[in-house]
């Protein structure tokens, strides 16, 4: 085992590590971009580009260093630690801080989105100084040819190794608290490996300062992790307005509720899903209009919807033999089936025989399954971003024009029609290329504003869709605000608030993704 470890091994090893917990650095920084700044692929592009152009400035600055090459090289990865490790605790501490000075925002910035890209450049700073520094050590052990080849492929197998442990381990168990601690400690246990298998070569005067270092950074990784998981609390609780009493890191988004009085919120990414205060004012809606205008639902699709409250409205049909829920985060459905907070809004809904949950890819699972259904019900998070305009694509709604029996009809979670009118008109016109006969339907819901929704029908003619809808009745099905007079209003619109020319709006598509674009070009300014 000693013999593995030859000088020339020995920075090799250090240079895997430093590829492992660079590139998992520069996704813990990615992730927190997306949360705090939202809009996922924008957030990865720019870290990840910003990274890889301040390796370059580290490597051009390199030249410039000439003497005690090793001991820069420890000195470097004990600054790496600490920035690796702490990166999650000041994202969150400056969350904290900014939410008492709204005037800390550069750009219209905010000053914790400021202070992620600055440290996502040092640290791509630092490892483009490391690898040349590697590379020149190396250079009395091997050959130039071979000493390029095996410094470079280290680095790209330990990017390789971080990438599997992020995905795999630390998002979803260690979550954004912890996973920059361990690897915050690969890189310090680096140092200590080069530092005392290399010390002959280290110079004497700097021996001492050195192993000084070293006991002050482990001191504060070690300080930094026990009080790391109270200080993003902190920074988390700064940014809700109610007590948070529940949060979750899952691999694919962040899970906060929040709790006033007696009725929680719930939010994904920071954005509120529904609140118990009035949660029936969204799903009512959503669930009857389909329902009723089927006539005999037997077999139930909900793609999203894993808080469970669809399912609870579907279930109050006695035709209802099936509902099967497709949702992508098994944490959530997993709340809904098991935390008290859910059940009791949701009515224990998903421990119900007749659900099946499928935790997977909407898309995907549209796209695979040989199922049949009379209803469907998309309640996905609004299309922010490329990867859920996805989910609102022409492509998507073919699918779904395919898997629906011959009288089925679907409803969608669109939006506001006021706050992003552009981005509901394209969810109209989007579902009607697709096949559908459509009718825009909206409803005030108090915590959430005004919201909407778009019902396609395959065999109800459009002309037929609004009597259909306000000629329904609500007797022999229990609701707590849903009745006949309500039907008039969701099926409503009056005069537009906002003047959209219609013939401007573009079908979203895969390789023609609008839809995000009208989302976040809205009209946010009245909100």
């Amino acid at each position: 085992m000693l013999k593995f470890f030859t000088k020339s091994n020995t920075l090799k090893l250090a240079l895997f590590a430093t590829g492992l917990s660079g590139i998992v650095a520069e996704y813990i920084l990615s992730t927190l971009a997306t949360y705090f700044l939202g809009n996922s692929v924008l957030q990865w592009t720019l870290i990840l580009s910003s990274m890889l152009f301040a390796m370059g400035l580290g490597s051009r600055i390199s030249k410039h260093l000439e003497h005690h090459l090793l001991e820069k090289f420890i000195v470097i990865e004990f600054t790496l630690s600490i920035l690796v490790s702490f990166s999650s605790m000041v994202a969150y501490g400056a969350a904290a801080y900014a939410s008492f000075n709204d005037s800390l925002a550069i750009f219209s910035i905010p000053f914790e989105g400021v202070l992620i890209y600055s440290v996502s450049i040092i640290i791509g700073l630092l490892i483009g100084l490391e690898i040349p520094l590697v590379t020149r050590l190396n250079e009395e052990f091997e050959t130039l040819r071979v000493n390029i080849s095996a410094v470079m492929e280290q680095d790209y197998f330990g990017s390789l190794l971080g990438g599997l442990f992020f995905a795999f381990v630390g998002l979803p168990y260690l979550g954004l608290t912890y996973t920059p601690f361990v690897l915050g400690g690969v890189n310090f246990l680096v140092a200590i490996l080069l530092f005392f298998r290399l010390k002959d070569i280290v110079s004497p005067r700097y021996s001492i300062r050195l192993k000084g270092a070293g006991v002050f950074v482990f001191a504060l990784i070690v300080i930094g992790g026990v009080f790391a998981k109270s200080l993003i609390n902190y920074g988390e609780q700064k940014r809700y307005k109610d007590k948070v009493v529940l949060q979750k890191q899952t691999a694919y988004q962040r899970l906060v509720v929040t709790q006033w009085k007696d009725f929680h919120w719930f939010y994904i990414n920071g954005n509120q899903q529904l609140s118990s205060f009035d949660e029936w004012m969204y799903h009512e809606p959503m669930a009857h209009s389909v329902m009723k205008l089927h006539k005999n639902p037997q077999n139930i699709l909900i793609l999203g919807g894993g808080d469970g409250c669809l399912a609870r409205e579907i279930l109050k049909y006695p035709s209802v033999k099936s509902i099967t829920l497709v949702d992508l985060d098994p944490v959530v459905t997993e709340l809904g089936k098991t935390h008290s907070i859910f059940t009791d809004m949701n009515k224990n809904s998903l421990n119900d025989p007749r659900v099946k949950i499928i935790n997977t890819d909407a898309f995907n699972y549209m796209e695979d399954t040989n199922e049949f259904f009379d209803v469907m019900m998309v309640d996905f998070p609004d299309p922010k971003s490329i990867e859920l305009g996805r989910l609102f694509s022409f492509e998507m709604y073919k699918q779904c024009y395919k898997h629906l029996r011959p009288n089925g009809v679907m409803i969608i979670q669109a939006g506001s029609p006021y706050y992003a009118t552009k981005a509901f008109m394209c969810i109209d016109k989007t579902l009607s290329a697709a096949g559908f006969n459509t009718i825009k339907l909206h409803n005030q819901v108090l915590t959430l504003g005004e919201w909407g929704w778009v019902l396609g029908a395959k065999s109800i003619p459009k002309e037929d869709l609004k009597p259909a809808l306000q000629n329904m009745t609500f007797e022999d099905i229990p609701t707590r605000w849903l009745d006949h007079d309500a039907m008039s209003l969701i099926t409503s619109f009056g005069k537009p608030l906002i003047e959209v020319d219609s013939t401007e709006i573009e079908v979203n598509t895969i390789h023609n993704p609008v839809l995000p674009r009208y989302y976040r070009k809205g009209n946010w300014d009245l909100y």
